[in-house]
Order: C-alpha cells, then sequence, then structure tokens
C-alpha cells in the first residue's frame, strides 16, 4: 500500500484530499470535528517532515456555483484550533489567488482551498480542472475514504497528474487496514450484524459477506422482509414486498454454506411511529395489524448478545430499531455494548455505516471498539466488493 509513512516531504507541497463535510450549526460552528481530527496525523507528518499542506474538500452539496452557507471559511477557525497553528484560505481552489498562496507557502505552513463543488468540474470528474489543482502543488495525498467511491476531479482524475508521487493519508490507510481485517483476514468465528431499513440497500453486502461469515444477525426494519417472507405476520411494520423471494434465496445460500442466519425472535411493537405511542413486547412472526415492530425484544438481546460475544470478528453496520426514539434505543444500545465486550476479550471489531456509526457515538463507546469507519457509502461498497475509483487511482 502507497502510504505517506515512507516518504520524506521536505521542502515538498503536497496537495491533501480531505473529508471536512462536516456538521454546522446556525452559526457556521462546526458541531462535531471528528473528521478534522481525524485528517491532523496526516497533516502533522508533512508538516514535521518539513513540507507544506494544501487541503482540499467539499462542504455539502452546492447546486450552482459558491453559496456562503456552504464555504470552508467556517471551519478556518476550528481547523487552526485543532491544528495549533493558524491555517490559509483560498477564496477559490483554483485561479490565481491559489496558485500565489500556493507558491508562497513555507515549509510548515497550512493553506486550505475553498469548497471544490462550488465548480461543477469536480463532480463530473473534469480533467482540466483536475490538471489546475495538481498545478498547486507536488505531491498528492487521498485521505478522504469518505468520497473514495466516487470518481470526481480531486479524489481519482488528479492522481494521473502525480503518476511517481501518489499515495494514501494514515487515515485510508487505517480504513483499508481495518475492513480488510473483516474480509480477506478474518480470525473465526466471524459474526456480521447488517440492521437499518431496507434490505434493498444491503443485498450486495449480505451476498458478499455469505462466504466469509459463520453468523449474519439481521435486525432493524429489514428483518420484518425476512420474517414475512418465512410466513410470518407482521403487522404495519415495513417491508419490501419486492424482496420477499430475495431473502428466501439468501437464507437458503446461506443454508448451503452453513451461515447461521439470526432474525430476532421477539420484538417491541408500537401502534404509530412515535416514541409517545403505546408500546409492548411481541413474537416477532405474530405482529397484529395496526402494530410496528420498532425494536428487538430483551430474548434477542440476550440470544443475539451470546453470538456477539463468542465472536472473534465484528462488523456492525446498521442499528437493531428506531434509536433516535429512546423508548426504541435498548436494542441497538444492547447490541453496542455486546460488541464492546467482545473487544474487549481481543476481538476486532469494525463498526460502519452512518446510523452504526452515530450510535456508537451516541452511547460515548467509539473509543472501546476496534474502529470506526468514516467513510460511510464507501465502506458499503468496498464491503460490497466494488472497485473504489478513489483507491484504484492510488494504486494504479
Amino acid at each position: 500500500m502507497k502510504t505517506i509513512e515512507s516518504y520524506n516531504f521536505k521542502n515538498k507541497k503536497a496537495i491533501i484530499r480531505v473529508d471536512f463535510n462536516v456538521p454546522l450549526d446556525k452559526e457556521y460552528n462546526v458541531t462535531d470535528d471528528s473528521r478534522i481530527v481525524a485528517a491532523i496525523p496526516t497533516i502533522m507528518k508533512i508538516i514535521s517532515d518539513g513540507g507544506s499542506v494544501i487541503l482540499m474538500s467539499h462542504l455539502g452539496r452546492p447546486k450552482d456555483g459558491p453559496e456562503y452557507k456552504y464555504s470552508l471559511r467556517h471551519i478556518i477557525n476550528h481547523l487552526s484550533k485543532v491544528l495549533g497553528q493558524n491555517v490559509k484560505f483560498a477564496e477559490d481552489c483554483i485561479g490565481k489567488e491559489a496558485e500565489e498562496l500556493s507558491a508562497s507557502l513555507k515549509p510548515g505552513e497550512v493553506l486550505l482551498l475553498e469548497n471544490l463543488r462550488f465548480h461543477k468540474e469536480e463532480e463530473k470528474g473534469d480533467e482540466g480542472f483536475s490538471k489546475k489543482l495538481a498545478s498547486l502543488a507536488d505531491v498528492y495525498v487521498n485521505d478522504a475514504f469518505g468520497t473514495a467511491h466516487r470518481a470526481h476531479a480531486s479524489t481519482t482524475i488528479i492522481a494521473k497528474f502525480f503518476p511517481n508521487d501518489k499515495m494514501f493519508g494514515f487515515l485510508i490507510a487505517k480504513e483499508l487496514e481495518g475492513i480488510d481485517k473483516v474480509l480477506n483476514n478474518i480470525k473465526k468465528p466471524f459474526t456480521a450484524i447488517i440492521g437499518g431499513a431496507k434490505v434493498s440497500s444491503k443485498i450486495e453486502i449480505l451476498n458478499n459477506l455469505l462466504d466469509k461469515a459463520d453468523n449474519i444477525i439481521i435486525g432493524g426494519g429489514m428483518m420484518f422482509t425476512f420474517v414475512k417472507a418465512r410466513g410470518g405476520k407482521i403487522g404495519s411494520s415495513l417491508v419490501e414486498d419486492d424482496f420477499l423471494q430475495v431473502a428466501i434465496d439468501i437464507e437458503e445460500k446461506a443454508r448451503k454454506l452453513g451461515v447461521n442466519i439470526f432474525i430476532p425472535q421477539d420484538v417491541i411493537i408500537a401502534d404509530s411511529f412515535s416514541n409517545d405511542a403505546k408500546f409492548k413486547t411481541a413474537v416477532a412472526d405474530s405482529i397484529d395489524e395496526g402494530w410496528m415492530g420498532l425494536d428487538i425484544g430483551e430474548k434477542s438481546i440476550k440470544e443475539l448478545s451470546g453470538v456477539i460475544e463468542k465472536s472473534n470478528t465484528l462488523l456492525w453496520n446498521g442499528p437493531m430499531g428506531v434509536f433516535e426514539m429512546s423508548n426504541f434505543a435498548a436494542g441497538t444500545k444492547a447490541i453496542a455494548e455486546a460488541i464492546v465486550k467482545s473487544t474487549a476479550r481481543g476481538a476486532f471489531s469494525l463498526i460502519g455505516g452512518g446510523d452504526s456509526v452515530a450510535a456508537i457515538n451516541q452511547l460515548n463507546l467509539s473509543d472501546q471498539v476496534s474502529f470506526v469507519s468514516t467513510g460511510g457509502g464507501a465502506m458499503l461498497e468496498y464491503l460490497e466488493g466494488k472497485v473504489l475509483p478513489g483507491i484504484q487511482a492510488i494504486i494504479d
């Protein structure tokens, strides 16, 4: 793997693709800086070598050119504070000012470019735009795993202008090592916990994990498609009728491969999709009309926690219930705690996908698991066995 570890950046200008797509409040203050903090080791390595750093990122989804609310100027003060030094800012990512500020950068200095997506050419993967970005630096570093599945100018196309000086930052290297442990370097038994709302968004992951996992736990709204496919009554629970046969096929394939599929046996049901709804416990395949499953029940928690605690490799993608509502968060919390317990015993645990990451952070347990992935969509595609353009551009 081509990483920055063995590269000497002395007197070199490195342009780094980071993921500073961070949440801001109404006053444009950063409310979660985990993505900024994650990029610091890469920046510090280059600075300590005696190189200078040019940072490029997107923020939000601007539609027609520059929009003040999506300006990266909002994060300069926070970034400077986290980095412990003043960060310079270019009011455009290309053009005269960006060129002059880049050219005048001294070793140890850091420059942040304005939002890449203020130019449509970024998402189009335009070669001319990529060349202008590349002209600012001597070395290209990709440290934005969250955008590695997009063939954009700054994530993929730019790499061709650095045939011998392109590499991964520490963050992407850690992401790839973490995912490799649950795809190719597995300590058995391996349990995958797949939750979330829809089977349709997880089919490829499930299929790719069937020849790797010993156990697959299916939770969240997607479990009811499996329950109905087995002939169960699911009341008003979320279901994808178009995917009943897919669920049957997945279970059949699992049986042939000797993979254990665990579907929660009891659930917490409610009479409406609200934290104020009436709720009670029911058997997962005997839910009355007008009631919907919103979390897993105590019997399921006990069974599934037992499976997790006996595992040596764990992948968690997707919550067990509607954990945003306090009355339906117990299942997700219990699964997270079982993963933590197993990790403390020596298991490798990888948490990935927006809602699982949100849950583990909300529970303040992220430092008690092996690795929390920063790249929701990218991680899913990698787990599905797809080639990520941003990764391939460095490897090629």
